[in-house]
């Protein structure tokens, strides 16, 4: 193989050494540790020799379960050098989750924390694939090796770089599972380098800028991009409940330019900023993902923005992201009005190198492309993407891939989204959805977004959720209601209320039974994704 067609994922962190080598890479204000891209790089590189040595190389499946700090970014640059695999699941998944999701991936080594390291002998992770371990921290009982005695007998010195091609797995990367159970996708190493391109070209990122990433998954991508990255003091599998005065602090300390939050975090950032008339000056733009982001979640935050800055919107999943993006000026100025009329939630253009199909409904396999596939413009039905960023199969999941991939005869294949939605004349998606999670009833079918989105306007609804039960095609509609803390109102008189809004459209006029909920089940990595499954069964057993 010669190096022209070398593509691996962890060639930009040597090339930022070379680039920048005394800017700093990662801040960890917890402890005031950092970390230069050079001294990054050559942790990294000893980190690289201390893993051939313990029998972990090219194609090595590894579980990676260690929190952000300097040992999380150093091994997963290491192990994206040495060619490994890492197998990054999301400890909120669950303990029955994780060990199915273990045990499908198969992995031959593990790296964790000791508490990950304990849970895993506790439950039997993956005990019938495992043969290396290493532990991040002190080893008790469980034998192995420390990261730290690793890193001590190795070499302080430049390693060579496995040079994988652009097809080569890099990553197996487990969905969430608000839809269903997790799966894992399979990154390329491709797949990596078009998505930190993407995010380079669409939010015109430049190299020594400060970034806040309160997701670890985006953590990594900063180094990468040539950004400094400042760990925040977080809980990161409950964003939702983060203190906002430490983010708020950390932003301003550090002069951060960049940030990524889940929905819920930037709601509870922005109610707890604009209370205080908290501004943000050295923000140049937010990103937020991981479910659709509220105007009014949009409204409240850009009150601490200077002028022109926007917070932008991607659209995708862990299976292709970016696919679309919005920011927040088109989605206040324009959009904001349509989607609280019940047309769906606007995810803007589809970014450069992505192709962006609807296709006519079906929960059937589709094996082959088709023109004929397509829905006219306007046409609600499932968004079908094509692109560098879209990753091609589910580890060990053959049924999975003959339902979410069609083949392109011209090349290549499209991945299906799950999700429903339309393009408008301006060639703009809208989100109409999940597709298992529309309700179809005898009148025809309901989708979640538009129908949520006039219950949503109520002030005292926080948000609210569409579910069905009964056999498809005869299922009785429920909104389920959230409220806004410290509502004092009626249920009585707020079901009036909801029922008259309903009335007034086409789409919400057939819904006569309305449910209030404490609080809804929502997902652990971004706590926005609303588990519609778990409460339809709530529904039913309240209706019963």
């Amino acid at each position: 193989m010669t190096s022209s067609s070398m593509v691996n994922i962890a060639v930009h962190l040597p090339r930022m050494a070379q680039l920048q080598p005394d800017t700093t890479a990662i801040i960890f204000p917890k402890g005031n540790q950092r970390l230069t891209f050079q001294e990054l790089n050559r942790l990294s590189d000893r980190v690289c020799h201390g893993l051939t040595k313990h029998g972990i190389s090219t194609g090595t499946r590894t579980v990676l379960m260690v929190t952000p700090s300097p040992e999380l970014f150093s091994l997963t640059f290491a192990l994206f050098k040495v060619g490994a695999i890492p197998v990054l699941v999301d400890p909120g998944l669950g303990i029955k989750n994780l060990k199915k999701c273990l045990a499908e991936a198969q992995p031959t080594a593990f790296i964790g924390i000791p508490k990950a390291q304990i849970a895993r002998l506790l439950f039997g992770w993956a005990k019938q694939s495992l043969t290396t371990i290493i532990t991040v921290g002190p080893r008790l009982f469980w034998g192995g090796n420390t990261l730290d005695a690793i890193i001590k007998n190795a070499p302080d010195q430049p390693f060579s770089m496995a040079e994988t091609k652009a097809d080569d797995q890099a990553a197996i990367l487990f969905t969430s599972g608000s839809t269903g159970p997790p799966k894992g996708a399979v990154y390329s190493h491709g797949n990596f380098s078009a998505q930190v391109e993407a995010l380079k070209t669409v939010y015109n990122i430049q190299a020594g800028e400060i970034d806040l990433p309160t997701f670890p998954l985006f953590a990594l991508f900063a180094p990468a991009l040539g950004m400094t990255a400042v760990i925040p003091e977080m809980d990161f599998t409950r964003p939702g409940s983060v203190d906002p005065q430490k983010i708020i602090n950390t932003i301003k300390t550090h002069n951060v330019t960049t940030m990524f939050g889940s929905p819920a975090l930037i709601n509870r950032v922005g109610r707890h900023g604009t209370e205080r008339n908290v501004t943000l000056p050295t923000l140049k733009r937010v990103i937020s993902a991981g479910a659709p982001v509220p105007a009014s979640v949009l409204e409240r935050f850009s009150q601490m923005l200077q002028p022109g800055v926007e917070i932008f919107t991607p659209y995708g999943a862990t299976e292709s992201l970016p696919v679309c993006s919005i920011g927040s000026r088109e989605v206040l100025g324009e959009t904001r009005a349509m989607t609280d009329q019940g047309a769906g939630v606007c995810v803007g253009r589809p970014v450069a190198g992505i192709r962006a199909e609807i296709i006519r409904i079906t929960d059937e396999p589709i094996e082959t492309w088709d023109e004929s596939l397509k829905a006219p413009d306007g046409e609600i039905g499932e968004i079908v993407v094509q692109g560098p960023q879209v990753t091609r199969s589910y580890f060990q999941r053959p049924e999975a891939d003959r339902l979410s991939k069609i083949s392109d005869p011209s090349g290549g294949f499209f991945h299906r989204m799950g999700d429903l939605g339309r393009r408008d004349d301006q060639g703009r998606l809208w989100f109409y959805g999940r597709k298992s999670h529309r309700v179809e009833t005898v009148d025809g079918p309901l989708f979640t977004i538009p129908v949520e989105a006039i219950f949503n306007t109520h002030p005292a609804v926080f948000r609210s959720a569409l579910v069905g039960f009964g056999a498809k095609g005869n299922q009785r509609p429920v909104i389920c209601i959230e409220l806004e803390k410290g509502i004092t109102t009626s249920q009585d008189q707020l079901c009036a209320e909801l029922m008259a809004l309903a009335s007034g459209y086409p789409h919400t006029r057939g819904i006569s039974s309305i449910l209030f909920h404490p609080a809804f089940p929502v997902d652990i990595r971004h706590n926005a994704k609303i588990f519609r499954e778990k409460l339809a069964i709530w529904a039913e057993e309240q209706i019963k």
